[in-house]
C-alpha cells in the first residue's frame, strides 16, 4: 500500500480543491491543519514546505524518481495528482490543454475575483461601495462565462476533470459573493451533480468542525489578511 501524503490543510475553498481530489482519487492521506486563524502558516515548519505562506500543500513520500516531494500551490498539487494516478485528466492533446485552461480559469479568475467578493461584502472592516460594486459585478460575469460553457458541456471540459474540482469550491459561497445560483440554469445543474458525489461530500467534512464562523477577532484578522513582521 501507498504512503500517506502528507496534506497541509485548512477547510477553505483551496483547502478544499486538494482533498477533493484526494478522496476522488482514492489516495490515502494525512491531514496536517494549519490554522490560518491562528497563524499557523507562519511558522518556520511550515513555510519550509509553502514559501509563499498558504496553505495548501503536500509532502508526497513516493515522489518523482521514488523520492519525497514537497509542493504548494493548489493548481500545481492537482497537476501533479492527475499525473501521479493517471485519473482526471484528459491524455488527448487537445483534450488535455481544454482541461488546463479551466483550470487555469479558476486559478487567474475565478479564485481570485470571487474571493475578492467575499472579500468586500463580507470582511472588510469598512464598506468600500466601489470595491463592493467592482468585484460583485467581475464574480456575475464570471459566473455567465462558466454558465455559457456548462450550456454546451456536462462538465467544465467535457469530462469530469480536476479542472471541476478547483471551480466548484469556489461557488459554495455564492451568496457572499452576491450571486444567487438559480440565475445560472446551466452552473447549478453543474454544482448540484458535483455536490452530490460521495468523494466531494468526503472532501468537504474534513476537518469540518473546526472552520471558524461568526465574526473574527483582531488577531485573526491580522493573520488572514494583513502581514507578519519579518
Amino acid at each position: 500500500m501507498s504512503q500517506p501524503i502528507d496534506l497541509y490543510y485548512w477547510p477553505t475553498p483551496n483547502g478544499w480543491k486538494v482533498s477533493i481530489c484526494l478522496e476522488e482519487m482514492g489516495l490515502p492521506y494525512n491531514p496536517i491543519p494549519v490554522n490560518i486563524m491562528a497563524g499557523d502558516q507562519f511558522k518556520p515548519e511550515f513555510l519550509q514546505i509553502s514559501p509563499n505562506n498558504k496553505m495548501p500543500a503536500i509532502v508526497d513520500p513516493e515522489g518523482p524518481e521514488e523520492q519525497p516531494l514537497s509542493l504548494f500551490e493548489s493548481g500545481a498539487i492537482l497537476l501533479y495528482l492527475a499525473d501521479k494516478t493517471g485519473r482526471f485528466m484528459p491524455e488527448k492533446p487537445r483534450d488535455r490543454y481544454s482541461t488546463l485552461q479551466w483550470l487555469m480559469f479558476q486559478m487567474g479568475s475565478i479564485g481570485p475575483m470571487l474571493g475578492q467578493a467575499h472579500h468586500f461584502r463580507q470582511y472588510a472592516p469598512e464598506k468600500i461601495a466601489y470595491a463592493i460594486d467592482r468585484y460583485t459585478h467581475e464574480a456575475t460575469r464570471l459566473y455567465g462565462v462558466l454558465d455559457k460553457q456548462l450550456a454546451t458541456v456536462e462538465y467544465v471540459a467535457g469530462d469530469y476533470s480536476i479542472a471541476d474540482m478547483a471551480i466548484f469550491p469556489w461557488l459554495i459561497s455564492y451568496e457572499n459573493q452576491g450571486q444567487n445560483l438559480a440565475d445560472y440554469t446551466h452552473v447549478k445543474r453543474w454544482f448540484d451533480a458535483i455536490n452530490q458525489r460521495p468523494a466531494v461530500q468526503t472532501g468537504l467534512a474534513l476537518l469540518k468542525e473546526v472552520r471558524t464562523r461568526g465574526k473574527m477577532d483582531d488577531t485573526a484578522r491580522q493573520n488572514l489578511f494583513g502581514t507578519q513582521p519579518k
